[in-house]
């Protein structure tokens, strides 16, 4: 992750150049999702696309962020999913681009096939794997061991060789006895290997350690000057991903079923009974914000540059007029 943002880093130039081109106010327009987990939520707009008079509105998924954070930073981009740490590090660096909406929050598992681990404090001279090294899942991690007393750096092994869908399948063939793992990987997990035990609850560690929010993992992102222009397409927007969200948790085998349609590379099984799971939600940036900013002061703590170096600004938020 940190070597992918500094090649995106090098784009910005470029991208601040797009910034100056006029705002777009009809015409085509394509709303960016993610394959995998991220797009799961949002499943109902690949169905269906928005509605907004004097635009033609289409939605793709792509592989993966970084190549969300190029469209936006060379200004192909409009609307997006993003990590909400890599918006911010985007916007630290000249773009204009603001957080809509929290679209997931954290649905982390500590899986453990080790029978001598039943806790945190029995982590101790283990190894664990966590993919995505330098993303939300290790900063989240890493501060809730150090709440345990635990030093990640000393006390124990964090594995970052693995990608999640291995991650899972290690867990199952029964080659890694420890890891860290989001949904859907985690049901996949434990749908396919019975033995695999939960450690602690990482969402509620977090809750408790900053106060009452969970933390994102998944935002709705706009470019600013679109959105500053174009205030009704984005309320449609918002207004569609937010019954999307509620579609999805109240429809998880249909959702599962449209998540394969649509090609977001998880199979329908998997996807209906992790949803119950996955933390998908709709979120406005105002009143998500406390949440946001909890988890880029993990950030701060162990990689500042990961962000800008500094909380983002007032208009870092998007606030519908």
């Amino acid at each position: 992750m940190k070597r992918d943002l500094q090649k995106l880093m090098l784009l910005v130039l470029a991208g601040c150049a797009a910034a100056m081109l006029p705002a777009q106010t009809s015409g085509k327009v394509t709303i960016y999702g993610l394959k995998g987990p991220s797009g799961v939520g949002m499943i109902r707009l690949f169905e269906e696309p928005p509605r907004a008079a004097g635009f033609e509105i289409s939605v793709e998924a792509l592989a993966q962020a970084d190549l969300m954070a190029a469209k936006f930073i060379a200004g192909e981009a409009q609307i997006g999913i993003l990590p909400p740490n890599v918006a911010a590090k985007i916007a630290s660096s000249g773009k204009k681009i603001q957080i809509a909406a929290i679209t997931g929050t954290g649905m982390l598992s500590l899986l453990s096939a080790d029978p001598s681990v039943r806790r945190f404090e029995d982590l101790k001279g283990k190894t664990v794997e966590v993919a995505g090294q330098g993303a939300t899942p290790d900063y989240v991690f890493r501060k809730i061991l150090l709440s345990k007393g635990i030093n990640p750096d000393r006390d124990l092994k964090l594995g970052y060789a693995l990608a999640y869908p291995e991650i899972a399948q290690a867990l199952i063939a029964g080659r890694v006895g420890l890891a860290l793992l989001p949904e859907p990987f985690a049901t996949m997990a434990r749908n396919g290997n019975s033995s695999l035990t939960l450690v602690g609850d990482i969402q509620d560690e977090w809750i408790r350690l900053y106060g009452g929010a969970n933390y994102p993992m998944t935002a709705l992102v706009v470019d600013g000057a679109f959105a500053a222009a174009n205030s009704g397409l984005v309320k449609t927007v918002l207004e569609s991903l937010d019954a999307s969200v509620k579609w999805v948790t109240a429809n998880p085998a249909a959702a599962g079923a449209l998540v394969e349609k649509h090609e977001l590379g998880l199979r329908s099984p998997v996807v209906a009974a992790a949803i119950p799971r996955s933390n998908y939600v709709f979120i406005s940036a105002a009143e998500a914000r406390p949440g946001i900013e909890a988890l880029f002061r993990a950030f701060l703590e162990f990689a500042p540059a990961s962000i800008g170096g500094a909380l983002p600004k007032d208009d870092f938020y998007y606030i519908p007029r």
